[in-house]
């Protein structure tokens, strides 16, 4: 049977259970022993069924607490992210169950959240806790994971995805391209030609997007790209020092630094302070994401400003639809950037 196709009657029959029974477990239901669940569930996920239209009328919303999922530490940038989570949900009555820090990238959290027995009723988190639903937020986990999860029936809703997702998987994420494509731009304008970049980890979909408005913007100057002015890290002081600094050392340095980061950033001005070298004279140095720290720099830091609140109060949006049990069609969701120049960038001397 391709997948996608089965039917409410399908699974019955592959599963020996009546088609009501079916049904409760579609509509997240109480009254269905874990074993019975979790064998429709398997089945659902096998044969690829599609939760069918309502009958007598509109479904009754799903209730329960909001499962957060940040495996980061809640600095200034994912900080920002899950207040605005928090605050939204508290306005729509919904509580809230945080899993954040480092230390939860080393669990198996989304193979948890249902336990393998579905939603509420079932032995996972979700069960436990009377979850809802989920908000992930940039996770580690490949998309396979979230793919399974979604087979579930489990409703959740991704903040910038890691990885490209399935689009019937709903996301919110920030115009990565268009704000890169925005900052490179500027730069060409006051007349840089030799751009290096710190870009963020390859694996990461930010980082593709980014390095594509990047491109973009450098051959609408007519500059050719050079890979041995990029670099790939993490996105820490540190690793934007140490990027900078190879970059700054090579024979012909480049006029201006380009940072998908602005803790980079600022490592990169440590690294351009260590040579001697001043901001914006004789390097401009622009970052991404208009955190706190880039108005603490001296000079101030040039960056393209994302929307962290505002993603955070669509993906509780997006969530809130789906608990709702609305018709949910624009999954995919980019938010505008801005470009903020400050004074770290100027003409090439």
């Amino acid at each position: 049977m391709p997948k996608g196709r089965a039917t409410v009657r399908d699974i019955a029959a592959e599963t020996g259970v009546s088609i009501a029974t079916v049904s409760r477990v579609l509509n997240q239901a109480g009254n269905v022993a874990p074993q019975t669940r979790e064998l429709v569930e398997q089945a659902v996920e096998r044969l690829g069924l599609r939760a069918p239209g309502p009958r007598g009328g509109r479904p009754k919303p799903v209730a329960g607490a909001v499962y957060v999922r940040c495996p980061y530490v809640l600095t200034d940038y994912f900080g920002l992210i899950v207040s605005s989570i928090a605050e939204t949900l508290e306005r729509h009555g919904r509580p809230l169950v945080l899993n954040a820090g480092e230390g939860a990238q080393h669990t198996q959290a989304l193979a948890r959240l249902t336990g393998g027995h579905g939603l509420a009723g079932g032995h996972g988190l979700a069960g436990a806790h009377g979850l809802a639903g989920a908000i992930l937020i940039l996770p580690p986990e490949p998309g396979e994971e979230l793919v399974r999860l979604q087979a579930r029936r489990f409703p959740f809703v991704v903040v910038d995805p890691r990885t490209p997702l399935p689009r019937d998987i709903p996301s919110v994420s920030a115009a990565h391209f268009s704000g890169a494509r925005q900052v490179t731009a500027h730069l060409v304008e006051l007349g840089h030609r030799r751009l290096g970049v710190i870009a963020g980890p390859r694996e990461w979909l930010a980082s593709d997007a980014r390095m594509g408005g990047h491109a973009a913007a450098c051959a609408d100057g007519g500059i050719l790209p050079d890979a041995e002015l990029v670099r790939y890290v993490e996105p820490t002081i540190e690793q934007g020092y140490r990027a900078a600094g190879q970059l700054l050392d090579l024979p012909e340095r480049p006029t201006a630094l380009v940072a998908f980061n602005d803790k980079a950033a600022v490592g990169a001005m440590q690294a351009a302070a260590e040579r001697g070298l001043r901001i914006p004279d004789d390097l401009s140095i622009a970052g991404f994401d208009d955190i706190d720290l880039s108005r603490a720099t001296s000079p101030q830091l040039t960056t393209v400003r994302q929307p962290l609140q505002e993603m955070g109060r669509m993906a509780v949006s997006l969530l809130t639809r789906l608990l709702d049990r609305h018709e949910v069609e624009a999954l995919h969701v980019e938010l505008a950037t801005e470009l903020i120049i400050r004074a770290s960038t100027a003409p090439p001397n």
